[in-house]
């Protein structure tokens, strides 16, 4: 899946990264109904790709998103406010199928973000595992600013990533902030010279690619489901995923190279 014309591209190397390019970089990766598409098309069909143990979503250029496409924003200010909600809603619960899908897919999922991570591209590193930031990133919720509320699941993700009074300051204030603020906020886990980043994402990718799977998989749904279990069902669905994890191939490598003393060779299954 590449080519000139894709708005989204994916490639899917001998190690099992998929890459995927947000690819309009003339207008800093925002968010038009043609790259919305194409990441609802190209996102969710990754989850059940057994061949691809680890995804990283990147911007091509010098940003990652900047966010929704105002030249459509204004286009809709031609629509009736019904028919307006409508398009609205029908466009993001069409994404929210994406979103979906990188929660739930079953191997880790990365952002490497360079320059701009504005609006939904915030809401998309917010959404993923593991994020990456070269040192010129520069985030900002930025909804207020056009007199909108935030979405992208970014109120869900960041809910539980921030304390209360630091969200509503990133939504009512939308100010700019660099990428070591993003990282002690917990926004993104790493902090690199933008001349390193394309290389430290490769190193961090592979380095999961080669993991155990099954057991990161079992770790993302205890993770995923913990907001909203009582800690009996936590402790039981802890005790049914490490059961499922220690069945797999890569739990007797892992156990037998920790006692060899050599590193694990981990299949992926």
């Amino acid at each position: 899946m590449s080519g000139s014309e894709d708005k989204v591209k994916v490639e899917i190397d001998s190690d099992g990264i998929a890459w995927v390019t947000l690819n309009e970089p003339e207008v800093r990766n925002a968010l038009s109904p043609e790259l919305r598409a194409q990441f609802v098309e190209r996102i969710p069909p990754l989850e059940f790709d057994d061949s691809v143990r680890c995804v990283v979503i990147r911007g091509a250029g010098a940003h990652f998103m900047a966010g929704g496409d105002i030249r459509i924003m204004r286009q809709r200010l031609q629509m009736e406010t019904a028919e307006r909600s409508r398009n609205i809603v029908s466009g993001l619960h069409d994404i929210h199928h994406a979103i979906f899908a990188l929660r739930r897919m079953p191997k880790p999922v990365i952002a490497s973000v360079q320059g701009a991570a504005a609006g939904f591209g915030l809401s998309l590193v917010a959404a993923t595992d593991l994020a990456i930031a070269a040192d010129d990133a520069v985030f900002t919720l930025a909804y207020c600013h056009i007199g909108a509320s935030p979405d992208g699941g970014s109120s869900y993700f960041l809910g539980r990533t921030l304390g209360m009074k630091q969200q509503m300051e990133l939504a009512f204030l939308g100010d700019r902030f660099g990428a070591e603020k993003a990282k002690d906020l917990g926004i993104v886990n790493f902090v690199t010279p933008v001349a390193d980043l394309a290389a430290e994402t490769d190193k961090l990718a592979r380095r999961l690619a080669a993991g155990p799977t099954k057991a990161y998989a079992n770790a993302k749904a205890l993770f995923n489901a913990s907001g909203h279990l009582s800690m009996e069902t936590q402790l039981q669905m802890e005790a049914s995923m490490i059961a499922d994890s220690m069945a797999t191939d890569d739990h007797r490598e892992g156990v037998n190279a920790f006692l060899d003393k050599r590193k694990p060779n981990f299949s992926g299954r």
